[in-house]
């Protein structure tokens, strides 16, 4: 073949290409603010999370020192691409705002109308009026109690669950000591000992990382849950042949008045933990026990707990010693930090490429499952059940606006 023919021929003949694939991308404007409620000290994106968003195209604007107690400096985040600001004023200029705690009075002075928060709800910590300065503000709300993955799952709860459960035992340890005027035991066993014992109610996530860490260390342990299949679960995960038992109040009842810590870890079905021991039970146990309240944040579950705080994480009632602190994780607040930056990178990142919060709810059923309020409407029934307020379901909202 000559060189005209071939040539002639590479111009005739079709040549196979890459189709174009459209993009719908959004560029997101996420604010972060410096946390100023309950000793929070955790933040939501890591430096690292920061690099990969502007990378990609998205706008960051950090509070001075939000990260700082999480041990991540305003160079970091402005060596990653983020704008540091010195007021929180400019950071609630942005139309996405991602925190920990729930929005506190002087926040929703800063928050701008029609924006969307992603924090904690805290529900049991709020009343009517609050949901209703929501509304009122017309914000789209994520909670990450109520976030869901592709999965079914709750991947911000599990993951905090995680670093609590891993965490608890090691709080237990601390105040079973004299160091805290404990009882000057230890967590654990050893050799010619008698093992601490350990009582644990719930068979979620914060059960199976705090059990590893007490079996770990000797204790004796028994756990309690109100559903036979979560037991069973809970044993198959842990590995280990451990003392399971469903609640009743007999045999529960003397488990607790023998324990040296008992900590309570059953999660709310309807927005409120159940209480499951009663303030006579506790008047039974040991003096200077243990009592470790991990349910707080949802009301507790147990008759004596009351809300602590990081600064105040204890108070004793009829002897025994109550940590009721509803933000555990934050106490190791970098690893905590870095866990959430993980889940909501992706999150970030997806939602830029559909278009946005709004086609993002779209788009994904399960994204919206996150949602409580959508553009100044109450969208959670649970929530507008126990406040007696109005509310729309969300698909039904989304399919009017599109």
């Amino acid at each position: 073949m000559t060189g005209f023919e071939e040539l002639a021929k590479t111009a005739v003949y079709t040549k196979e290409a890459p189709l174009a694939v459209k993009t719908n991308r959004h560029s997101l404007l996420i604010g972060l603010p410096k946390e100023v409620s309950l000793q929070e000290n955790r933040i939501a994106l890591t430096p690292e999370a920061v690099a990969i968003l502007v990378r990609n195209g998205h706008n960051v604007i950090v509070e001075n020192g939000a990260g700082e107690k999480a041990k991540f400096t305003d160079t970091e985040y402005s060596e990653a691409g983020a704008r540091i600001a010195y007021s929180p004023k400019e950071v609630y200029e942005a139309n996405l705002i991602l925190k920990v705690e729930p929005l506190v009075d002087e926040e929703f002075e800063y928050v701008q109308s029609g924006s969307t928060v992603i924090s904690t709800v805290n529900l049991p910590t709020h009343d009517r009026a609050y949901f209703e300065r929501i509304n009122d503000k017309n914000l789209t709300s994520f909670g990450y109690e109520y976030i869901e993955d592709q999965a079914g799952g709750m991947p911000v709860i599990r993951s905090m669950s995680e670093i609590a459960g891993s965490t608890v035992m090691l709080i237990a340890g601390e105040y079973l000591s004299n160091a805290d005027n404990g009882r000057g035991i230890i967590l654990g066993g050893i050799t010619g000992v008698p093992p601490t014992k350990v009582v644990m109610l719930g068979a979620g996530t914060v059960t199976e990382y705090a059990v590893r860490v007490a079996l770990g260390m000797g204790a004796d342990v028994k756990i309690f849950d109100r559903h036979l299949y979560k037991l069973q679960r809970l044993k198959y995960a842990v590995g280990h042949h451990i003392y399971t038992s469903i609640i009743d109040s007999d045999t529960m009842t003397e488990a607790i008045q023998r324990a040296d810590v008992v900590i309570g870890a059953i999660r709310a079905e309807d927005g409120i933990s159940p209480v499951v021991v009663t303030e006579e039970t506790i008047s039974r146990m040991k003096p200077d026990s243990v009592i470790i309240d991990v349910s707080i944040d949802q009301g507790g579950n147990f008759e004596t707990s009351r809300m602590t705080t990081h600064k105040n994480p204890t108070f004793k009632h009829m002897g025994v010693i109550h940590y009721c602190v509803p933000n555990i994780a934050a106490r190791v607040a970098h690893t905590a930090s870095m866990a959430l930056s993980n889940i909501f990178l992706p999150f970030l990142l997806e939602t830029g490429t559909t278009g946005g919060i709004e086609q993002m709810m779209y788009a994904n059923r399960w994204f919206m499952k996150g949602v409580y309020t959508h553009k100044g409407t109450l969208t959670n029934a649970h929530i507008a059940r126990k406040f007696n307020m109005r509310f729309k379901d969300l698909d039904l909202l989304l399919a009017a606006r599109f």
